[in-house]
C-alpha cells in the first residue's frame, strides 16, 4: 500500500457564508493540491468536504495519515459515527445529526475505498507547513465561490 499524507481544511467568511475547502496530499516527492468552495455554506461542511474530497482524489487504497484541525471532523469519525449510526443518524440528545449528507457520504467512502486511515489531530494556524498549505487552499477555494455569480 502507498503511503499518503494528507492535510485537509477548511475557511468559511461568515457561518454561514462564503466557503472554501483545501486538500494537500503528499506520497513521496509527489504533491497535489485540491481546493473548491461553495457560495453559502458552513465552516463545518467545509471541513467535511475537504476529507471527502481528499479521499476520492485516491484512485487505489492507501496506508492514509490523515491531518486535520477539525475536532468536528476527527471526533465525528473516531468516536460519534457509531453512535450516530446505531440511533438512525440522532445525535445523544436524540437531534438530526448535523451535515448528515456529508457524514454519510464521508463514511461510504471509508468503509468502501479499502484505505487504512490513521485519523490525526494537528493545531490550526500554529505553524505546521501542511496545515498552513491546506488553510491556504481553502481560502483560495473562499475566493473562488465568491467570484461565482
Amino acid at each position: 500500500m502507498n503511503h499518503v499524507e494528507i492535510y485537509t481544511d477548511g475557511a468559511c467568511k461568515g457561518n454561514p457564508g462564503p466557503g472554501g475547502w483545501g486538500v494537500l496530499l503528499k506520497s513521496g516527492a509527489t504533491e497535489k493540491e485540491l481546493f473548491g468552495g461553495e457560495r453559502e455554506t458552513t465552516n463545518n461542511r467545509m471541513e467535511l468536504m475537504a476529507v471527502i474530497m481528499a479521499l476520492e482524489a485516491l484512485k487505489r487504497p492507501c496506508h492514509v495519515f490523515l491531518h486535520a484541525d477539525s475536532q468536528y471532523v476527527l471526533k465525528g469519525m473516531t468516536e460519534w459515527l457509531v453512535g450516530w449510526k446505531a440511533k438512525g443518524w440522532k445525535t445523544a440528545s436524540k437531534q438530526p445529526v448535523k451535515n448528515v449528507d456529508l457524514w454519510q457520504r464521508l463514511d461510504t467512502l471509508v468503509a468502501n475505498a479499502g484505505h487504512k486511515i490513521e485519523w490525526r489531530w494537528v493545531k490550526g494556524h500554529n505553524g505546521d507547513p501542511g496545515n498552513e498549505r491546506a488553510d491556504d487552499l481553502a481560502n483560495r477555494g473562499v475566493e473562488q465561490a465568491m467570484r461565482q455569480a
